[in-house]
């Protein structure tokens, strides 16, 4: 038995040819559809980049208990148990955040892999002296940004770029094993995620006539670009994706010339989507997770079912199917901790395998779909609490756990899944604070788009239901339902109901921030923030309207950042009402001072 799993990250379904996307130059995931089948109904789960990938290994949910981190010694991995069968498992990736603290366990799990460097930001090449970089729009600006534009020097040529390397390193493997039996290769390339960096001929597929200034690699924010910077990104964002398109079709090709659709599973994946300029945002994390992030594209080849190409599936399927859709193509059976299920059956025939799938991020919104409504249940006050981590890897995206965070951690029982081993709990902290948006609830089949939340209590009541349930199901720990307001062992019933009871939250989540609504002047909210704290009156009025603004963890960043932008960035910190309060106040203190 063969399997190839070509993974791509940041994948918006919305962009693809075979999700009704026009005006994208991508022919081969075309071609890809005519041969394999299109599943419509595929959800992520846990969000973002790594607890996905922690989903694909285990088969199960895990943003209930841990934010970004590695595998735990207590999880399965199919790529561990596929090696461990006698299966030669092969990883060719230039996925940066494998070889970062909250990453390190991933890789291993395979019997033989390969890393190609140089992905947004990745600290590769040293260079003491700043790189030139060009005027950006960009606001945000760490390090990993500077080192980007280190890197771009030596990805001058496509044949140099990770995501090529990657795809050449995934055919050498085609060309070496082919007529071997019992191996599993994951080709898995970083793009399209940001920054949206390709070539120029890529570019000439979205002409365009922007003179503005560089922009690929959007804020994740609210949007303040104008129409025609927006439109470049989209555009850029395409002619990444066209290059993927590319490296997609050499797989194609490759399986045309060694012939392996006659034996090899082939799935085509990504962990997530993106937001670009949909519902006033870039990227994802911060605003809850729409569908153009977590509805997304699936396609699958399984030669058993060779009468399924070109066909599309409907059944409600999800993230945690991938590994037990390996295990079960291999005759391996799934280990009892797994929650996700083989798609064998829903590629011959749309067998359903859930009524209902979860998804979310560690301390934002949780959310549940039946496939036409979404509901998303944010916390149930403002300080998103009670919220705690469990784990035995104490490491975060780039760091290890500091000393202080672990002062007060304590050793708890075990949960369901951690095979009788006790964990570290330690307090958590979630990416943004999702009680700014409110609770809601769409219906994709009368509003796609997600433009018109609903009010409706019996729609709500079955929503809870359905997630409880799953929360249940996977021995979600006590204070999430305290932190939702969910019962953790009786039924919910009309006490529960939130949408109704936060609407005025949802209302205001959805009006945008604009500059343009606020006027300008030698101290105004367009100021960078470093340069208002230069004026004592100015530095008094934040210190009194803003308390811990300047001692929090946003003022590391914030000094470049206009308070316009500060309330784009930190939603919540800074409601339109307090925003257009400070304005005046601002423009007051210049006319004191012009009048003195």
């Amino acid at each position: 038995m063969k399997a190839i799993v070509v993974m791509f990250d940041s994948l918006n379904r919305r962009h693809l040819p075979p999700y009704g996307a026009e005006g994208v130059h991508a022919p081969n995931f075309a071609r890809l559809a005519e041969r394999a089948t299109t599943f419509d109904n595929c959800y992520a789960g846990s969000m973002p980049c790594m607890p996905a990938r922690r989903e694909m290994h285990t088969g199960r949910y895990n943003f209930l208990h841990r934010g970004w981190g590695p595998l735990e010694p207590f999880d399965d991995s199919v790529p561990q148990l596929l090696t461990d069968a006698g299966v030669h498992t092969h990883l060719a990736t230039d996925h940066a955040h494998y070889w970062e603290d909250g990453g390190a366990t991933y890789h291993n799990r395979f019997r033989t892999y390969e890393f190609f460097r140089g992905q947004e930001g990745d600290f590769w090449k040293g260079q003491v002296a700043d790189p030139e970089m060009p005027e950006d729009l960009r606001r945000v600006r760490r390090p990993a940004y500077r080192q980007d534009w280190v890197n771009r020097r030596y990805l001058a040529d496509e044949a140099d770029h990770p995501q090529t390397l990657t795809f050449d390193a995934g055919l050498h493997f085609l060309d070496v094993n082919h007529a071997e039996d019992g191996w599993f290769l994951q080709i898995e390339t970083f793009d399209p995620h940001e920054p949206f960096f390709s070539y120029q001929r890529y570019h000439d597929l979205y002409p365009e006539d922007y003179d503005g200034p560089h922009l690929d690699w959007p804020d994740y924010a609210q949007v303040l670009e104008t129409p025609e910077q927006v439109a470049h990104v989209r555009n850029r964002y395409a002619a990444l994706l066209s290059m993927c398109d590319r490296s997609l079709g050499r797989v194609l090709d490759r399986m045309d010339e060694l012939d392996l659709w006659r034996d090899t599973l082939l799935m085509v994946v990504t962990d997530h989507g993106f937001l670009l300029g949909e519902h006033g945002w870039w990227g994802k994390n911060v605003p809850p997770w729409y569908d153009e992030t977590i509805h997304t594209p699936l396609f699958v080849w399984d030669p058993r079912s060779a009468q399924a190409a070109g066909e599309h599936r409907s059944a409600l399927v999800q993230t945690i199917d991938f590994g037990p859709t390996l295990l079960e193509w291999f005759g391996l059976p799934c280990p009892p901790d797994m929650q996700g299920r083989p798609l064998g059956q829903v590629v011959a025939s749309d067998r359903p395998v859930r009524q209902a799938a979860l998804f979310g991020a560690f301390g934002g919104h949780v959310s549940v779909t039946d496939g036409r409504y979404v509901y998303m249940r944010a916390p149930e006050g403002p300080s998103n609490g009670p919220l705690f981590e469990y784990t035995l890897m104490p490491t975060h995206m780039m760091a290890r756990f500091r000393p202080e965070e672990l002062r007060e951690a304590e050793l708890v029982a075990p949960f369901a899944f951690t095979k009788d081993v006790p964990v570290l709990r330690t307090s958590g902290q979630a990416m943004s604070n999702p009680h700014t948006f409110g609770t809601l609830l769409f219906d994709l089949q009368e509003d796609p788009e997600q433009q018109r939340p609903l009010i409706d209590d019996a729609l709500e009541a079955r929503m809870i239901r359905l997630l409880v349930g799953l929360m249940r199901d996977g021995d979600a720990p006590a204070e999430q339902y305290e932190r939702l307001g969910l019962p953790a062992h009786d039924e919910p019933d009309e006490r529960h109901l939130q949408v109704r009871r936060q609407w005025t939250r949802v209302v205001a989540a959805r009006e945008p921030v604009r500059r343009e609504d606020y006027p300008d002047g030698p101290l105004s909210v367009h100021t960078p923030l470093r340069e208002l704290l230069t004026d004592p009156a100015a530095r008094a009025l934040l210190d009194q309207r803003l308390p811990g603004l300047l001692s929090g963890p946003l003022a590391a960043m914030a000094g470049p950042l206009s308070l316009v932008e500060i309330a784009a960035t930190a939603i919540g910190l800074l409601p339109r009402k307090r925003l257009a309060e400070l304005s005046d106040a601002l423009l007051g203190l210049c006319a004191a001072e012009a009048a003195t």
